[in-house]
């Protein structure tokens, strides 16, 4: 494998580790909304995790028209 797709590959694999964490917290809420007591507007706080998710899957797709 040589350099360039040694950069994307970590790329592709930084932004899927991004949308695996956010996802998980999503998860967490979902499942156990009342054991995260500092947040009163779980709905927002799942919004913020989805864009989140929205950004990393963006950084996919451009990696994938512009790059491979």
């Amino acid at each position: 494998m040589n350099f360039r797709a040694k950069m994307l590959a970590a790329a592709r694999a930084h932004a899927v580790a991004h949308i695996n964490k956010h996802k998980m917290n999503v998860e967490v809420y979902l499942e156990n909304p009342a054991g995260i007591g500092e947040h009163s507007d779980i709905m927002d706080v799942i919004e913020k995790e989805l864009e989140e998710m929205a950004k990393y899957h963006d950084h996919l797709e451009m990696i994938d028209k512009h790059f491979v």
